[in-house]
């Protein structure tokens, strides 16, 4: 699929990161200005919210901010996006950026990220979304979690046959030929 796709992206926004997790903002939100993509995020500054989605603005690419009045009132409100969705609170957040998206990435973050994964998987499991969810295994980062979740398959918490699952990647290049042969 060569057409321009709505990519949420769940991230962290800590800027006290190892700068080669932060340079992965960079270089994803280049790479979605470059292809015509459409870039969906939390609408907030800090970490790699705000170098993914200053790279995507910066290459091009319409920029989707999805933001509750909390972390508005906390003057964290991004300037970057060319359209803001206000919405009442965190689970509607999550809900509108998955609505709003084609395809959605998971980088590498903290609880927050692992909320938003979890919510798009289980949400997908009873079938309100059928949207690939690609998470960045950058340097191992999400290892700990393959493992939690091949343990609970193992024990039969989760079924041998997924109808859904998230699709690990370990690098922006696995990545970017993931989403490139979406069909």
């Amino acid at each position: 699929m060569n057409c321009e796709l709505n990519i949420a992206v769940y991230c962290s926004a800590k800027d006290a990161i190892p700068e080669e997790y932060l340079a992965l903002g960079d270089a994803l939100g280049k790479w979605l200005g470059e292809n015509g993509h459409t870039l969906v995020y939390g609408g907030a500054t800090g970490g790699l919210m705000t170098r993914t989605s200053d790279a995507a603005k910066r290459h091009g690419a319409h920029v989707i901010g999805v933001i509750p009045p909390r972390i508005k009132a906390a003057g964290r409100l991004a300037t970057n996006c060319d359209s803001l969705l206000e919405v009442a609170n965190m689970s509607e957040r999550k809900q509108c950026m998955r609505d709003e998206a084609d395809v959605i990435v998971c980088l590498p973050g903290s609880y927050g990220t692992l909320d938003e994964m979890m919510d798009a998987t289980s949400s997908a499991i009873v079938g309100e979304h059928h949207k690939p969810l690609f998470v960045l295994n950058y340097n191992g980062f999400y290892e700990p979690l393959k493992q939690q979740i091949e343990l609970m398959r193992s024990l039969h918490f989760i079924p041998e046959q997924e109808a859904y699952r998230p699709i690990f990647v370990n690098t922006l290049d696995e990545l970017y030929n993931e989403i490139t042969n979406i069909k």
